[in-house]
């Protein structure tokens, strides 16, 4: 089915009489086909008119724009009709007239006759033949907001924007226009865009529910889908099986979102006056080709650049000791893997969950999957021929090592695993071993292959030990890889401070992606108290040609290593409830049920926001859209229970609501 109307990345931006600027919406990306009835829900403030007035045209966006049809929209015209809640009739002019003033107007070149013809038509259409030659004054409210409806109709609009058309009538009158409106728009073919507070209305009226969440930087939290069959009856959407659990899911997106309010109400007055409080920082990383953003901002002076005096890079011999520095505040910060500030804000682990947040992605891609070469000359070469292998060898048990239980590491071997079938919790021993002793293990035969950051890979192809069965490249291009993680009390007490890092790395990872710098960058990065490693292998994926170590030519990967072009840096909601539904599928911890609210939490897209506009970036969001890996399943950020029920290989995984307002200390 066609696109009839494309809201494309629109943002709106206020200007303040101080200066300032307050964004309204933050890049709301919608498609709508023809004929459907789509409602935006939202607390107040949340933007809802405003959205709407832009696509009528009464409004203009920021940036981004509205399609109908595939024409931009960039002022009012007859093809779009608004009907308001405060339904605008002239009070001089009766029922008659009111409706004549917009068809004598829209369609003034049709003959006389037929424009009467239309306005007697869509007085019957409303049901106010009675009412034809009365004055506003002499209605109910009720048929003011009829006469509205008929006036909006009556010039054929293409779409139909209504701005909680029945907010101010009584329960009655509401249920009967509602009823004629589903009417109308079914007869007419109408499509429409309602702006309503009413859980119940957008249920019986619409097609899909867009969900906006609180403003500032309002943005489709969730979309739902209404499965009610049309023509509806009031009685009958009542009844369907669905319509109490496509209700409740909206109360509770609305519920989470008044708690998210709450919380930033109490957070905006403790952190109020705050300056860049600290200057001297202790950051963790572990050494990994994709370390380089942190050595770089150091090296070339961006962390002074933004008023951090003294940042001392901490290099760690795990991820676990990433993530125990962190929680105890030894850390300011850290580099870690993607799903690691999720797990901690969840309590992964038995642990007690401590709100972590991440508003940058450090990189993207920069991994692979390892086996030894042993396998690799039993024939070994895909997923398939290692569960052929598994079959023929039911006595052995094969051991694979990745980094961290929420690494993508971990996540997309596993994903890699089930794909062909083998299961990694019963078919194969996965164990945890720390990036730099990946390749020892292997030699000494403790594992048969690994998934690992670089050079780790191409160390092991580098001394024969190993061979590449994949890159991420291979099965996610484009995944978020390592990110900047930060303890959400210590963002609260120190905003400044986490936007002047946040600033320093970012102009650090534009740096590590111009090809030009990345000798200079390989130079520092093989020094001892970074990654410490031969140059010679550590080249391979960041500078030179990707050696898998099969004997084939090595292949150019110009986004093996990816910092900051496309988008790289924007810690992208869709992609974390992506890690959310891996977490939940191999039961490290529930799919929680308030995932808009983790999310919104943790995946701080907001801070990373207002980063980029201070360095004069562009402002450039992730889109919600489906995705699909390597295997064509397709993850919809509507309907993550529905991608998890679609894998055959998964655990009998849970859903809970999660609670993460417990008490921390601030980090000092």
């Amino acid at each position: 089915m066609s696109t009839f109307v494309e809201i494309d990345h629109v943002d709106k931006v206020f200007s303040l009489p101080n200066g300032d600027y307050y964004v309204a919406l933050k890049n709301i990306d919608l498609k709508i086909h023809q004929g459907e009835f789509v409602s935006l829900i939202g607390h107040s403030g949340c933007g809802k008119s405003t959205l709407l007035n832009i696509v009528a045209g009464l409004d203009r966006t920021t940036t981004g724009g509205v399609l109908l049809e595939g024409r931009q929209v960039t002022q009012p015209g007859p093809d779009r009709m608004v009907v308001f809640q405060n339904y605008s009739l002239l009070p001089w002019k009766t029922v008659y007239q009111n409706i004549a003033l917009a068809v004598d107007s829209a369609l003034k070149h049709l003959p006389n006759g037929e424009r009467r013809g239309i306005i007697e038509q869509h007085i019957d259409l409303v049901g106010l033949r009675h009412a034809r030659d009365k004055f506003p004054h002499e209605l109910s409210g009720g048929m003011k907001q009829r006469v509205a409806i008929a006036r909006a109709l009556a010039i054929r609009p293409k779409l139909l924007l209504l701005d909680e058309p029945f907010g101010a009538l009584d329960a009655l009158t509401r249920g009967n226009l509602q009823e004629q409106l589903m009417k109308i728009c079914q007869e007419s073919h109408v499509t429409c865009i309602m702006v309503t507070h009413d859980v119940d209305e957008a249920l019986l009226l619409s097609d899909r529910v867009v969900m906006l969440t609180n403003g500032p930087e309002a943005h489709i939290g969730q979309i739902l889908e209404v499965p009610i069959p049309r023509p509806r009856q009031r009685l009958e959407v009542v009844n369907h099986p669905r319509y109490y659990s496509l209700r409740s899911e909206m109360i509770y997106f609305l519920n989470q979102q008044k708690r998210a309010k709450r919380r930033q109400s109490q957070q905006k007055v403790a952190i109020a006056g705050n300056g860049l409080s600290k200057v001297n920082l202790d950051i963790g990383f572990i050494p990994l080709t994709d370390c380089a953003p942190l050595v770089v901002a150091k090296e070339k002076g961006f962390f002074a650049k933004h008023g951090l005096e003294q940042v001392t890079l901490s290099r760690e011999p795990s991820w676990k000791a990433i993530s125990e520095g962190v929680a105890s505040g030894r850390l300011d910060a850290a580099q870690m893997v993607a799903g690691m500030p999720l797990a901690m804000t969840l309590g992964v682990g038995s642990k007690a969950p401590l709100p972590v947040i991440t508003a940058l992605v450090l990189d993207r891609n920069g991994n692979a999957i390892t086996f030894s070469r042993h396998l690799f000359n039993r024939g070994v070469r895909t997923v398939a021929d290692f569960k052929a292998l598994l079959a023929d060898t039911p006595d052995r048990t094969h051991t694979l090592g990745m980094v961290h239980p929420a690494s993508m590491h971990n996540l997309l071997l596993r994903y890699w695993l089930a794909s062909g079938g083998i299961d990694p919790d019963h078919d194969v021993n996965l164990t945890v071993i720390p990036p730099a002793q990946m390749v020892s293990n292997l030699k000494a035969g403790n594992i048969d292959g690994y998934c690992v950051g670089e050079p780790w890979n191409s160390r092991a192809v580098y001394e024969g030990l190993g061979v590449v069965m994949a890159t991420d490249l291979d099965i996610w291009a484009g995944h978020p890889e390592k990110v900047l993680g930060v303890r959400e009390d210590w963002v609260n007490a120190h905003p400044e401070t986490h936007k002047a890092l946040v600033k320093a790395l970012l102009e650090a990872c534009d740096y590590c992606d111009d090809m030009r710098n990345r000798e200079e960058i390989l130079g520092w990065l093989c020094q001892p108290q970074y990654v410490g490693t031969d140059p010679t292998y550590t080249r391979m994926g960041f500078l030179d040609p990707y050696d898998r170590g099969t004997g084939a030519e090595p292949e150019w990967l110009p986004r093996f290593n990816q910092f900051h072009v496309d988008r790289a840096n924007c810690p992208g909601r869709a992609e974390g409830l992506w890690i959310l539904t891996q977490l939940a599928r191999w039961d490290m911890t529930p799919f929680p049920k308030n995932w808009v609210e983790i999310l919104e939490r943790v995946r701080r897209v907001d801070l990373y926001g207002a980063a980029v506009r201070e360095l004069g970036l562009p402002d450039l969001e992730l889109d919600r859209e489906p995705f699909q890996l390597f295997d064509k399943v397709v993850f919809d950020p509507d309907d993550p229970i529905g991608y998890l029920n679609k894998f055959s290989i998964c655990r009998d995984f849970r859903i809970e609501e999660i609670n993460i307002d417990v008490p921390t200390s601030v980090a000092a």
